[in-house]
């Protein structure tokens, strides 16, 4: 099933639907028709012969939650051990400049894990673990705050189309 706002079900929708099935299970195991489990539980008749099939090839495992579709590529410990290697920098892993990029984090975690992860999968879980955009060290010595300031505060609002205000 696809969601036009990304994301998939909650846990809480997918322990729901979990109970559904067990619950067919229970009839299953009862002797219980699929017409009539698919009409008690109100799904369709096609779902309970999925599930009747697979409760009979596996038992009730096979019909609790995998758990999130999206979860993420990297368990906890791998992703300490990807901060590590990130922190010893792009040189020390072969790179010439000191800039990581999500490609060579890509890289990295295909090299040191043996994982596929997309470049927007690696930003995301960069993001979640509280990792961000690198900044300059420094800024520009001709930089002038006030006037950077006031451009801000006076410019800024009568350039920005109205269809971008953030208030």
């Amino acid at each position: 099933m696809r969601y036009p706002q990304g994301g998939g079900p909650t846990a809480e929708r997918r322990a729901f639907r979990e109970d559904i099935r067990l619950e067919a299970a229970g009839m299953f195991a009862a002797g219980a028709d699929n017409a009539e489990v698919a009409k008690r539980l109100r799904v369709s008749v096609r779902s309970v012969q999925r599930w009747h099939r697979a409760w009979q090839d596996r038992g009730d495992v096979s019909l609790q939650s995998a758990g999130s579709a999206a979860r993420p590529n990297l368990t906890e410990a791998l992703f300490a051990a990807l901060e590590t290697e990130l922190v010893k920098g792009p040189v020390a892993h072969g790179w010439d400049s000191q800039v990581w990029t999500l490609e060579r984090i890509k890289t990295l975690i295909g090299r040191r894990f043996h994982k596929t992860m997309t470049l927007s999968a690696i930003a995301q879980m960069l993001h979640r673990h509280g990792w961000s955009h690198q900044l300059p060290a420094r800024r520009a010595t001709e930089r002038d705050e006030t006037r950077v300031t006031g451009w801000v505060k006076d410019t800024w609002p009568q350039v920005e189309t109205p269809g971008r205000r953030s208030a």
